[in-house]
């Protein structure tokens, strides 16, 4: 709640000090990404809390830097990426859905830029944020909240703006494929405990355990060394399985080179499928993926964003994805 504007201002010393945003925050009892927005003009301030704000400016006698607001106005509004620590920025998917991002930024003068880590020790944020790889009770929203920072999930949950693939009918759709072929001794390699991958595994589970399938679980990683090691470990230590369903295509890839590594062929010996529909591939067959809509991702995750600057309602939206067929898929064997 903004305080009495009459507040006494900050004490200054002997020495002429240059009022900052950070006085005028204190002063209105805002936040610093409250001013920012007052000053640059964004319509998601209540008009209540920038009268507030623009009388301390003027008691203050607050005169923006000209040099930052000639910033301000060349590059216009920021957008952040937030990716955690552990995440594969230079993974095939990540770099796909950054230049979907980027398609639609770079022509609208909105600078992108990569959140890698704890938001908390950021000194600065952007206008506004894509959330990645949502975990369970994710600190970087009650960071961004705290500093008032608008956020679009790349993940769903009912108190923010988001927009996801739906992995959980993809996961069904991949499982089915694996089903309907015969297979009953099943791997899900999931990828630790993100919310993709609880999704995923839900949707495996559920046509899985419709057949009365055998089931397999691994925790992987996101990356063709991540279900490489995984499977091979699996496979050595005793693990058997006729199909595999990886939550992500470079799993996938990492997968059916551990199998041909110790003498079994796909899709002779094991079937596997994967999620993403990710192109150029490493692996001598097509892969059997399901395909998520990138580029739409990207897309609504931008008009979440201009939304939330707007001040509009919060909602989100479910893009949907489609099986692509391969040569990773064949019938089980007797």
């Amino acid at each position: 709640m903004p305080t009495d504007p009459s507040a006494t201002p900050p004490k200054r010393g002997s020495v002429m000090q240059r009022t900052t945003i950070n006085d005028i925050a204190r002063a209105a009892g805002v936040s610093k990404g409250t001013v920012s927005r007052v000053l640059n003009g964004h319509s998601t301030v209540a008009s209540r809390t920038r009268a507030v704000v623009e009388r301390v400016m003027q008691d203050l006698n607050y005169v923006p830097d000209p040099a930052a607001r000639h910033l301000s106005w060349r590059t216009g509004q920021t957008l952040g990426l937030s990716t955690l620590p552990g995440d594969p920025l230079l993974s095939p998917y990540q770099v796909l859905f950054r230049r979907a991002l980027e398609a639609h930024t770079a022509p609208a003068g909105v600078q992108l830029l990569d959140l890698h880590g704890d938001l908390g020790n950021a000194a600065h944020l952007p206008s506004a944020v894509v959330l990645m790889h949502i975990k369970p009770h994710d600190r970087r929203l009650a960071i961004l909240a705290e500093r008032d920072v608008p956020v679009v999930l790349i993940g769903h949950h009912p108190q923010y703006r988001w927009v996801a693939p739906d992995d959980r009918g993809g996961a069904a759709l991949a499982t089915r494929q694996l089903t309907d072929a015969g297979h009953r001794d099943l791997l899900f390699l999931g990828t630790g405990d993100s919310q993709v991958a609880r999704d995923r595994e839900a949707g495996f589970r559920e046509v899985a355990e419709r057949v009365n399938a055998r089931v397999h679980t691994l925790p992987g990683g996101y990356t063709v060394l991540d279900g490489y090691r995984t499977v091979r470990r699996a496979w050595e230590a005793g693990t058997r399985f006729t199909a595999c369903f990886a939550a992500t295509d470079e799993q996938a890839v990492g997968a059916a080179a551990a199998l041909a590594d110790v003498g079994v062929q796909v899709p002779r010996d094991v079937s596997v499928v994967g999620f993403d529909g990710l192109p150029e591939l490493p692996l001598p067959l097509q892969l059997t993926t399901v395909a998520q809509d990138i580029a739409r991702i990207a897309e609504v995750a931008l008009t979440l964003v201009q939304e939330a600057l707007a001040g509009h309602p919060v909602r989100g939206e479910f893009i949907p994805v489609q099986l692509r067929p391969g040569q990773t898929v064949a019938a089980a064997r007797p």
